[in-house]
């Protein structure tokens, strides 16, 4: 199947298991079971392939656990970071599921079995609450032991009826697409905000390729707000996994979240040892201090959240705020995630965030952490996007880009709001479009209406505005007039008006004189 059908096979198969337990699950909780599902197949799955080795000889699912010994266990989580018994693997569980009056209690004895198996290993705090929000028991399933089953069992029929292969080999993002579908279909509907937890792909392609643009080779690469891991996941399939050296970092402080980004990292075959996902506060428990500087950050912080800021007076000698000399406001912590990033920056890598657009023009603090930007050269690049990209939002957001080792003092501004394809509910990125803003980025090229790399000077003069539209000349889509040629249509319409009332006149008199 292409990659078109791929998507749109998944997203019937979706909307049927949606069908199945519809009524019963509010759909933003239903989405939990669907991507907890999904993850249970692939590492069941991914777990059987290992313990095969490629020996069309061996079917690990319809081996007896009795033959498992401890040596191959301990190997194994030695390797993957987890153990799954063969009578536990989704397909046993799947096929059985109709019929099985203990799915439920059965279901959750297997998520703690497989969480339980990494005690002790280094993969213990990666494997740790993976399936926290795939509760099996929960009321929300149903009030009755009997409704929960019939449900659980749609669930795993529909994720097991998934046709495309090895997970590996599909052509799409299966983990990331379901997650787009289901956001996408369920955000608005739950009065929650789709573009809190997720990144669309598109946009993520972007943003990665900024982060990474001319790198050969990035130590490692991190997100202090990572949500589900697909700004992390897109530098991993838009290079080669050997460029990004020391693996994949990421900071979540929502709960839900913080697991789908550890379960994307292992659907996205990176083993536990290649990536750190913590969950926590990035503004006032940042992780990570000691793996820092990052050569690559990619970032969708969340937009103009409150935070404590100078309420608490030692975040003025935070090393992250302490340069800029004044905190981002409490009311609007945008400035502190952008500071933040860049202290954990190195000194030839590249930061690329998404930011709410108030922040380049308002005055105040905001003013002074962009003065400090500015006068320290950190600025590469910043991007307006169009309107309506994100799920959740119709904000037409912005990407600033930051670098330490830029040769020139010159700050780009490029307008990209003219780009998108609109689609029913969203406007999208196409690859021509990234093609296009990754051209200009990298040539630094003036191109009237599109893009202009400005002087120091000429920003400072404008008091540290760094909004776009300030410097790119916005396209004048107005009809010209030429008012030579309309005086001579108008004098041309009057005379034909004058000469078409002296015929009606005359015609006019000629019937009264013909009246007796």
């Amino acid at each position: 199947m292409t990659s078109i059908q791929q998507r749109a096979a998944l997203q019937r198969q979706i909307w049927a298991i949606a069908n199945e337990v519809r009524g019963a699950v509010d759909g933003w909780d239903f989405k939990q079971y669907v991507l907890g599902a999904l993850f249970y197949r692939f590492i069941s799955e991914n777990f059987a392939s290992y313990i095969e080795a490629g020996d069309d000889s061996i079917h690990y699912a319809a081996l007896p656990d009795s033959v498992i010994t401890r040596e191959i266990k301990q190997d194994a989580i030695k390797t993957k970071g987890y153990f799954i018994r063969p009578s536990d693997l989704f397909v046993n569980v799947a096929n059985s599921a109709n019929s099985n009056e203990s799915l439920n209690t059965d279901l959750a004895h297997i998520f703690a079995e497989i969480e339980a198996s990494a005690s002790g290993y280094p993969s213990e705090r990666d494997i740790k609450g993976l399936f926290a929000d795939f509760d099996t028991t929960s009321n929300r399933l149903g009030n009755t032991v009997k409704d929960k089953n019939a449900r659980l069992a749609a669930v795993l029929k529909g994720v097991a009826e998934l046709d495309f292969g090895e997970f590996a080999e599909s052509h799409i993002d299966l983990f990331g697409d379901a997650y787009e579908f289901l956001i996408s279909n369920y955000a608005a509907n739950a009065g929650k905000s789709g573009g809190e937890f997720f990144t669309p792909q598109h946009v993520s392609k972007l943003i990665a390729q900024l982060a990474m643009h001319g790198q050969t080779s990035v130590n490692k690469i991190y997100d202090p707000a990572c949500g589900s891991g697909s700004l992390l996941l897109q530098a991993k399939k838009h290079f080669d996994a050997h460029i990004i050296e020391e693996g994949f970092f990421g900071q979540e402080i929502n709960h839900t979240t913080y697991n789908l980004a550890r379960m994307n990292m292992f659907l996205h075959n990176i083993n536990y040892d290649k990536f750190n996902i913590q969950l926590g506060n990035t503004l006032l428990d940042p992780h990570f201090a000691d793996e820092k500087p990052f050569d690559a950050i990619v970032s969708n912080p969340p937009y103009s959240v409150k935070w404590v800021g100078s309420d608490d007076p030692t975040l003025i000698n935070d090393e992250r705020f302490a340069p800029a000399g004044v905190l981002a406001p409490k009311s609007k912590a945008d400035f502190a995630f952008v500071l933040h990033a860049l202290s954990y920056l190195s000194s030839k890598g590249r930061a690329a965030i998404v930011c709410f657009p108030g922040i380049f023009y308002r005055g105040g603090a905001e003013q002074k952490i962009r003065q400090y930007l500015i006068d320290n050269n950190y600025v590469e690049t910043v991007i307006a996007l169009a309107p309506n990209l994100f799920y959740g939002t119709t904000i037409a957001v912005n990407i600033l880009v930051l670098a330490k080792n830029k040769q020139h003092t010159t700050t780009q501004f490029i307008d990209a709001s003219g780009l998108f394809k609109k689609e029913t509910n969203n406007n999208v990125l196409l690859d021509e479009h990234i093609q296009q803003i990754m051209a200009v980025f990298d040539s630094k090229a003036n191109v009237d209406h599109f893009a202009q790399s400005v002087p120091f000077e000429a920003v400072v003069a404008n008091d540290y505005n760094l909004s776009v539209s300030s410097y790119v000349e916005a396209k004048d889509t107005r009809e010209v007039v030429d008012i030579a040629q309309l005086n001579a249509e108008l004098k041309t319409t009057v005379a034909k008006i004058a000469q078409l009332r002296t015929e009606i006149d005359a015609i006019v008199a000629e019937i009264e004189g013909e009246t007796p």
